[in-house]
């Protein structure tokens, strides 16, 4: 036992020995300098006095392991000074038999230091998690100006359909051939017939709007082509005609398939010749007009229902662009509610300064039946409603009218539920939890199917 104790004195660590008994018998310096007692305190006290209360269980069958396998156990713990201070230390004891007696000969190594150190890493990983979560929060004000990178400012957007869509604009734009734009109620058709007439050759002569579905009937003809003084009941004055005024410019015909059918011949004559009556005046006007055109419709299926002319369609059928649906652009939607944010604090004098990203996830899952339109309404009741500086919006019901009334082709039923598994699985094609397993597909004849229905990966 001498040689053992000598042994000990000798460690650098905090050594100990204990009898069969948990008795402490055997110690050095450096532990009776730890645990702030006497030597005569120390002698013979019992190990799970220097223990919490929690981990005796735990100590317990470590220590009889020791006894009955005597091979090396180790464990870290806190042990407990006189004072009560709790010191983190890794444990190690080992199996001694001495003069036919059975011991528990250990030390343990302060990790005080290296615990200390373990939490001001996790402060500093915890800092830099929250600086990029502010990051990522959409801090409108810590970006630049919002605008288009294409250069057009007040389209907002960089996704793949909506850049194709102004290639497109850019290809037509300074000729003076008649485009069909369309798209769904809400797209923006309006702002792309601007973008057209400002990058014409006519861009500093007049841009005329006209809404051919906000018109009565009876006053279509009227407002497009203009009237005499007594031409009809109530025109008490000469009135010049919308084409008149976009002389040497542009006009856009908005919603044109709701242009009544017996005013569809008259502005077809029109397109072709350049040339028209007033009503009461048979003298014929000449002028010199782009025509933009623009539907929510089919008009292929207008025709077929005998709703629009079938001529009248080729002549403004000659360059379609196609607006995406606010659906099909989901990666544009941070940019336009970060536009719409700020544009409403501006109107309204508050003071948002972020968008969280669940929040944009939120506006990402719904299927906007009312495009960007639908958007900046939903934005504007918010930031009316918002008094923080965090925009937060309420769960976005669909419109039962759209589960009702509208019947789809059956691959856009096809496109939409492939987008959806798509999206449930985070884009993620092959393996045991990818939308090929979920759709009891082969992973390239999904594949071959995204290709047909023009399905791609969103942009982040």
């Amino acid at each position: 036992m001498l040689r053992v104790e000598s042994i000990l004195k000798a460690m650098p660590e905090f050594a100990y020995v204990f009898n069969k008994h948990n008795e402490l018998v055997l110690w050095n310096k450096n532990l009776e300098s730890l645990l702030g007692y006497s030597p005569d305190e120390l002698y013979r006290k019992n190990v799970y006095d220097f223990m919490e209360k929690s981990v005796k269980d735990i100590n317990t069958e470590v220590i009889s392991k020791l006894f009955r396998d005597k091979e090396e156990q180790s464990l870290e713990q806190n042990i407990l000074t006189k004072s009560g201070k709790k010191i983190p230390v890794i444990d190690t004891a080992n199996y001694v038999l001495i003069d036919g007696e059975e011991y528990m000969v250990g030390m343990a190594i302060d990790i005080s230091k290296l615990r200390e150190t373990e939490e001001k890493l996790r402060l500093v990983i915890t800092e830099l998690q929250d600086l990029k979560d502010k990051l990522q929060s959409e801090n409108i004000y810590l970006r630049k100006e919002i605008e288009s990178r294409h250069g057009f400012e007040k389209i907002i957007g960089d996704s793949e359909p909506l850049m194709h869509s102004l290639f497109r604009v850019e290809q037509v734009a300074e000729t003076d051939t008649t485009v069909l734009l369309e798209g769904e109620t809400g797209t923006g058709k309006e702002l792309f017939a601007h973008a057209i007439h400002k990058r014409s050759k006519r861009k500093d002569k007049p841009f005329v709007k006209v809404n051919c579905a906000s018109l009565p009937a009876s006053l279509i003809e009227s407002e497009l082509f203009g009237h005499e003084k007594g031409a009809f009941t109530g025109a008490i004055q000469k009135q010049i005609g919308r084409f008149e005024l976009a002389d040497q410019g542009t006009i856009f015909l908005d919603e044109i398939g709701e242009l009544p059918f017996d005013l569809q011949a008259k502005l077809l004559h029109v397109l072709q010749s350049g040339e028209f009556e007033r009503i009461g005046n048979p003298k014929t006007v000449k002028v010199d007009v782009r025509v933009i055109a623009a539907t929510n419709r089919n008009l292929e299926n207008q025709i077929r229902k005998k709703r629009f002319r079938k001529d009248l369609y080729y002549r403004l059928n000659v360059y379609p662009i196609t607006i995406a649906p606010l659906r099909d652009r989901i990666s544009d939607i941070p940019l336009l509610a970060e536009h719409f944010v700020k544009q409403f604090n501006r109107q309204m004098d508050k003071n948002i300064k972020k968008i969280p990203v669940k929040t944009i996830k939120q506006l990402q899952k719904y299927s906007w039946p009312g495009n960007i339109r639908e958007l900046e309404n939903i934005i504007e009741r918010t930031v009316i409603i918002s008094h923080g500086s965090s925009l937060s919006v309420d769960p976005i019901l669909e419109p039962r009218f759209e589960e009702t009334d509208k019947l789809l082709p059956l691959a856009e039923y096809e496109r939409r539920y492939i987008i959806k598994v798509l999206e449930k699985t985070y884009w993620r094609v092959e393996g045991p939890e990818g939308a090929a397993r979920i759709l009891d597909m082969h992973p390239e004849t999904l594949r071959s199917r995204m290709r047909k229905l023009e399905i791609k990966r969103p942009v982040s």
